[in-house]
């Protein structure tokens, strides 16, 4: 598999201070969040965690994809959702891996046209496009 080359059209700056019981913040200043391992993986949970804000990135970068698509076939997504559930655990190599669920709901539309959308925003999601045979992502529809 080749590596994908982007003519890059912005670039998000943010820096970890403590890894997962720490602080993140981007350069800007409009992130600035303390981040605490959940309490399932031993933490206190006080604080959000990476794969909380990479479900977050996910979900909206989706969302956005899904608009481009629905404009594209002049479709109606009105009320649309989508929800990411991103989780963690201990690979078979011993390390720890990813895995998304991605939940699609489009109020009005019919299982084989909410369908459709979700596979067509997948291929231009560039969430999608960066975990493409990397890790596990399910899509699924909302009724």
């Amino acid at each position: 598999m080749s590596v994908q080359s982007v003519d890059v059209l912005y670039t998000a700056i943010a820096t970890a201070e403590g890894g997962r019981d720490g602080r993140v913040a981007s350069d800007d200043g409009k992130l600035d969040v303390v981040v605490n391992p959940p309490k399932e993986l031993g933490g206190s949970g006080a604080g959000t965690n990476p794969e909380q804000l990479f479900a977050a990135g996910f979900s909206a970068c989706f969302q956005s994809a899904l608009g481009v698509v629905a404009r594209q076939r002049k479709a109606d997504i009105t009320g649309s959702r989508v929800t990411a559930k991103v989780g963690i655990g201990k690979t078979e190599a011993g390390g720890f891996g990813l895995e998304v669920e991605l939940a699609v709901s489009i109020p009005g539309a019919d299982e084989a046209t909410v369908r459709e959308l979700t596979e067509a925003a997948h291929q231009v999601c560039p969430y999608s496009n960066a975990t493409r045979g990397n890790i596990k992502v399910d899509l699924s529809v909302v009724a």
